[in-house]
């Protein structure tokens, strides 16, 4: 197989075959293998990546809905300002609920010129008097940047005229790489401001946070029902259907339970320094990968209670979709599927196809970093380059409320069993043979299509369509094609089914993928018979 990344690669330049070569990796588990990651993509290539301001605003901070976050800059930058992500959210207690409004400054050539700061004043001025919201986020972009807008000082300006919660967030499109670096600027800014703000009693048992969690489709909501029914108490969500006020007294939990790695492990590590609450990465997609999750939860707090609990609730939750489950697996079973998109996701996907039988030939992330990839063991080796240093590391000193969980021994015992504070990456789960690319691009995408042959594709919103037209069905990761939720043992059932009625749609066998017209060979058509259109 490696005769395939040669092809690939042969067809560039000489400049850009050494900037790509390193990005392509084929799986072989009998080695240590070395990826080259969140490094800045070539000029000119398609990639499919967003911009630091997209990672702090769209994927970090949106989703809130109890804040009003206020993008400072052009309308063109407002496309993560409302209706992008699909993150759901229910009203608070206080009725509050921003995610489905889109709040920006709007700015203009004038206010390039002469400076915008008064126009984010009169933005603020406006918000507030017709929502009187207790917090507001500001987001800059990069216009903004360019010409010295001081969003900090407006901040604190609005903190003093209203006796509100006000942060500023610095997250101008061009720092960093992709959208990995608004992620990192995102926690830090909840981390300084938000963070252990809220030092009033939470008298529960079991306290978890749900980090990384962007309740895509609903999906925050069917982890949440698990938890709960086997008797956990989530104090806050970072950040689907999340809110601030809940994130104030995140402190108070005993466990922070880690979905999307790349997006919030920042706020993990932070947390752990000064609260000392210790993180567990788990994964919520796939029926084998909860059952693990769930059992790894019980086993950190170590109560027989908890534990056959958690027996109970996964055997229910089984027996109730079993039937069903079968059927899907029938139908999908002995697919190859290919998978590109952010944080976690293609890496737990591959989880969740397993369950139905189908083979992973090609995964990659969009804005990953090496140890996303390769495991957490890799992070000392990683050089910081100029784009890292854009972004600010903070040093966090234990506060005065920190607090052991474990014992030095039973935290070494948990490191050795089911993984705490750690995370082995994607390769690891790969089979041999497969192909792993970072910052995969429409060229890219369109010959391994050709070469690898899946039978579908998941992917975003910039892709989608391209992939489709080659004649392979793509479903896209980011926000479920209006569908969802695929998180938990129901979720499972509804990408299955999606993944079935997109395969045996009669539609693909009218479509020809444009390399098997040329080589003679046959378009592409479901397995079990072209009149099966479940």
């Amino acid at each position: 197989m490696a005769e395939v990344k040669n092809e690939i690669l042969a067809k560039y330049k000489a400049k850009v075959f050494k900037g790509r070569k390193d990005h392509i990796l084929e799986v072989d588990r009998s080695k240590e293998q070395v990826i080259a990651a969140n490094a800045r993509a070539i000029p000119g290539i398609m990639t499919n990546r967003g911009c630091c301001y997209a990672g702090c605003k769209g994927v970090v901070l949106g989703p809130l809905k109890d804040t009003l976050v206020l993008t400072h800059g052009p309308i063109g930058c407002g496309f993560y300002s409302w209706g992008t992500r699909r993150n759901k959210a229910r009203s608070g207690p206080d009725g509050s609920n921003y995610v489905q409004y889109c709040f920006s400054t709007d700015m203009q050539e004038p206010d390039i010129v002469f400076g915008g700061d008064k126009k984010l004043k009169k933005a603020i001025e406006e918000g507030y008097a017709i929502f009187k919201p207790k917090r507001i986020m500001i987001c800059s972009t990069c216009p903004v940047g360019l010409i010295g807008d001081d969003i900090h000082a407006v901040a604190a300006w609005a903190e003093s005229e209203f006796g509100i919660t006000c942060v500023a967030f610095s997250c101008e499109g061009y720092k960093g790489v992709s959208q990995s670096a608004g992620h990192h600027i995102a926690n830090n800014g909840l981390m300084k401001r938000i963070i252990g703000t809220d030092d009033s009693d939470y008298p529960a048992r079991y306290k978890v946070n749900l980090l990384g969690e962007y309740n895509i489709g609903g999906d925050g909501w069917e982890t949440e029902r698990i938890l709960k029914k086997i008797g956990y108490s989530v104090v806050a969500v970072f950040t689907g259907d999340g809110a601030l006020s809940d994130i104030a007294r995140s402190h108070k939990a005993d466990l922070n339970l880690v979905q999307c790695h790349r997006s919030i492990n920042y706020v993990a590590e932070m947390m752990k320094s000064a609260f000392g609450t210790n993180w567990l990465k788990v994964n919520f997609i796939g029926l084998k990968a909860i059952a693990q999750t769930l059992r790894n939860i019980a086993e950190f707090f170590g109560e027989s209670q908890v534990k056959e609990r958690t027996e109970e609730v996964l055997e229910e939750e089984m027996a109730a979709i079993s039937g069903d489950l079968g059927y899907y697996r029938e139908r999908l079973s002995g697919r190859k599927a290919a998978i590109f998109v952010g944080g976690s996701r293609s890496h737990h996907y591959q989880d969740l196809l397993r369950d139905f039988g189908v083979t992973t030939v090609l995964a990659g992330y969009e804005f990953g970093h090496r140890d996303d990839y390769e495991g957490r063991r890799v992070i000392p080796d990683i050089k910081e380059d100029a784009d890292s240093k854009n972004i600010e590391n903070l040093v966090i000193d234990k506060d005065i409320r920190y607090r052991a969980i474990l014992s030095p021994e039973r935290a070494e015992e948990l490191r050795a069993t089911i993984g705490l504070e750690n995370y082995e990456g994607m390769i690891k789960d790969m089979e041999d043979g497969t192909y792993v690319v970072d910052d995969l691009n429409h060229y890219e995408t369109e010959a391994f299509v050709k070469f690898l042959k899946p039978d579908i594709f998941f992917s975003g919103i910039k892709d989608k369509y391209v992939i489709q037209k080659a004649g392979v069905l793509s479903r896209q990761l980011h926000s479920y094609d209006y569908s969802g939720p695929y998180s938990g043992f129901r979720g499972s059932l509804i990408f299955g089914q999606d993944l079935t009625m997109g395969l045996y749609a009669p539609a693909w066998k009218l479509i020809k993928a444009p390399w098997a017209a040329r080589e003679g060979g046959e378009p592409l058509a479901p397995k079990g018979g072209e009149e099966d259109h479940a």
